[in-house]
């Protein structure tokens, strides 16, 4: 209920009652909000009018994704650090430093509710001109073991 605003307007024509309402839902999930408007369309018919969709990324989901593309380069580096130290026979160590040295975000729009050219716009190119990138460069120095500290160890 928190994600849904009702508007109702009341009016008299003649001897009858008209009532109009507007419903606002702000979906996290595009299945979930197709398959709300193909049932509305299939129950109430031509009584209802499904205005095109506003395509937007909270602040919160966009700071999640920074996060995860972060993650996502330590992890490739760590990984990249450890196929090259396999070819020299070394073993990975921990990491003793990291540091995250670039970030570029690209596309999608933050909190864009007025779209002012969305009706022109086909579903797809919405969705497409919604579509958040971003990537995320790191600098990661990490502890090489040698043959003998492993030997040792055993």
């Amino acid at each position: 209920e928190e994600n849904m605003t009702v508007t109702e307007d009341f009016s008299r024509v003649e001897n009858t009652y008209q009532m109009e309402a507007e419903v606002c839902i702000i979906f996290s999930d595009f299945g979930k909000m197709q398959n709300v408007c193909n049932l509305l369309i299939e129950k109430l018919g031509t009584s209802v009018t499904i205005s095109p969709p506003h395509f937007y990324h909270t602040p919160e989901a966009i700071d999640t994704l920074r996060r995860q593309v972060c993650v996502t380069a330590v992890g490739n580096t760590r990984r990249k650090a450890q196929e090259v130290c396999q070819l020299f026979g070394q073993a990975l160590g921990k990491p003793l430093l990291i540091k995250e040295e670039e970030t570029k975000e690209w596309g999608g729009h933050i909190d864009s509710h007025l779209s002012l050219s969305a009706d022109s716009q086909t579903l797809q190119e919405r969705i497409q001109n919604a579509t958040a990138y971003a990537s995320c460069r790191v600098f990661a120095v990490f502890e090489i073991k040698g043959k003998e500290n492993r030997r040792n160890k055993l």
